[in-house]
Formats: structure tokens, C-alpha cells, sequence
């Protein structure tokens, strides 16, 4: 019995996977590529048609004409900076107080108990309605717009901190505690190393939600920022040069996530 069950074994066919590892790739690749062929047709489509009021949608040889000409404006490199500068550095603020509040609600379960609720419901709500009260806080200059961006890094940050301690293995933390590592030392070398992906994730939720409200901010009350920048050309209704700043803003975006997609080890 136990040889015509190998024999049955044996002979059945292996299944064949659907589709390789590399062949997949390939084919998410090319079909990326031609849904953007795709939406440009269509956009250029729409430009030619007559649809829209004046230049509403700008031609795709007008868009690349008004980019060129951007990206030699001194007015956008200094603006890029100051935006650059305010979402780094609401990042960077958030993302610490986001990791340490994550750190002590996952590690101690009567405080998550206690104030992870707070974290959710307040999380959803959008930091913008706050912008008045972060004026009058930090007034009207880069700090109200970096407080106001480290608030919003920081829910993403600090509930997947959170999740994430929740799913380190128990193992590794009695033989921290059997070495008697004290609560730095748990933290360093125990707790960031073991939740590195689901931290960097919130990393990038929080880039995201930075990036947002920080524009945001900029085009209410502001300046200088790229924010008020896509405010002054909208008031000259000048289509093609602001379609190119969005691809700008854009651009930057998707590279920043794009490093810390490869930080985590995701593959494109």
C-alpha cells in the first residue's frame, strides 16, 4: 500500500504555477505602461476636443513647455525648499513621537487599553480644522505648518508602531527581560529591529499625510511654499504651468515612497 501510494505520488503531474516571478513582473510593467499611454491619449484627447473652457486641459506639449520653463525658475527652487524644509522636519517630529507613543501603548496593555482608543478616533479627523489654533500657537511662519504636518505623521506613525508590537514574537522579549536590558536597550535593540516594516509603513502613511497638510496649510495662510506658489498661478489661471508643478509635487512624492518601499524590501 505504502509503495503504490508513492508510486500515485510520483506520478501525479506537478502543478505548474500560474505565472513566474519574472514573467509577472514583465507583465505588471507593461500593463503600468500602458495605462499611462492610455491616460495620456485620453488627456491629449480631451485638450483636442473642444470641451473645456480654454486651456482647463492644457495640451501635453503645453505642460512639458510650462515644466521646462519651471524647473529654470529661481521662484520654484526657493519655494521647493521652504516645503521641503516644513514637511523633513514634521516628518522627522512625528515620526518620533509617533514610534515612542507606539513603543509604550503596545508594550504596556493596560495604558493601550486605556489610550489607543483616542488614537483611532481622533486619527480620521482632518488636521486642517486645526490650522487656526496651530496660528495662533506658533504664528504665522514655517512652525505653524510643521506642527500642524508632525500632527499628522504622528497618528499614522504611533498606530502602526502600536500594531506592530503586538506582533512581535513573545520569545524575543522574555530573553530581552532575562537579560535584564533596560527600557532603552528593549527599545533599540529589541523592539525597532523586529517591527522595522510595519514602522517604516507608518513612515510612509505619515509622508503622505505630511505632505497633504502642509500644502494645504500653505495655500490658506502663507508666502512662500509650494502651496502658495500653486496659489499664485491659479490666479493667473496659468493651466499649464500649474499642471506642471502638480507633476512636480507628484514626482517628489512618488520617489520618497518609492525609497522607503525599498527600505521595507518591496519589490516594484
Amino acid at each position: 500500500m505504502a509503495a503504490t501510494g508513492e508510486m500515485t505520488a510520483r506520478a501525479r503531474p506537478a502543478v505548474a504555477p500560474v505565472m513566474g516571478g519574472q514573467a509577472s513582473a514583465r507583465a505588471a510593467f507593461f500593463l503600468r505602461i500602458a495605462c499611462a499611454i492610455f491616460i495620456l491619449a485620453l488627456w491629449e484627447g480631451l485638450s483636442r476636443s473642444g470641451l473645456f473652457y480654454g486651456e482647463v486641459v492644457p495640451s501635453l506639449l503645453a505642460i512639458v513647455k510650462a515644466l521646462g520653463k519651471l524647473l529654470v525658475t529661481p521662484d520654484f527652487w526657493t519655494n521647493l525648499k521652504v516645503t521641503t524644509l516644513e514637511v523633513v522636519v514634521s516628518l522627522v517630529i512625528g515620526t518620533a513621537l509617533g514610534v515612542a507613543t507606539g513603543i509604550i501603548l503596545g508594550a504596556n496593555r493596560f495604558l493601550m487599553r486605556a489610550f489607543e482608543p483616542y488614537i483611532y478616533y481622533l486619527s480620521p479627523t482632518p488636521r486642517i480644522i486645526l490650522f487656526p489654533i496651530m496660528i495662533m500657537w506658533f504664528g504665522v511662519g514655517p512652525s505653524s505648518k510643521i506642527a500642524l504636518g508632525a500632527l499628522s505623521a504622528f497618528f499614522a506613525v504611533a498606530l502602526s508602531t502600536a500594531a506592530g508590537m503586538r506582533q512581535i514574537d513573545h520569545v524575543l522579549i522574555r530573553v530581552g527581560r532575562s537579560f535584564r536590558a533596560s527600557t532603552w536597550q528593549m527599545a533599540t535593540k529589541i523592539y525597532l529591529p523586529a517591527m522595522r516594516i510595519p514602522v517604516l509603513n507608518g513612515v510612509r502613511l505619515g509622508l503622505g499625510t505630511a505632505i497633504i497638510t502642509v500644502l494645504l496649510a500653505e495655500t490658506k495662510l502663507s508666502n512662500q511654499g509650494l502651496g502658495y506658489l500653486i496659489m499664485q498661478i491659479y490666479t493667473r489661471f496659468d493651466m499649464p504651468t500649474l499642471y506642471a508643478l502638480l507633476i512636480v509635487v507628484f514626482a517628489i512624492a512618488g520617489a520618497c515612497n518609492a525609497l522607503i518601499g525599498r527600505a521595507t524590501g518591496e519589490q516594484a
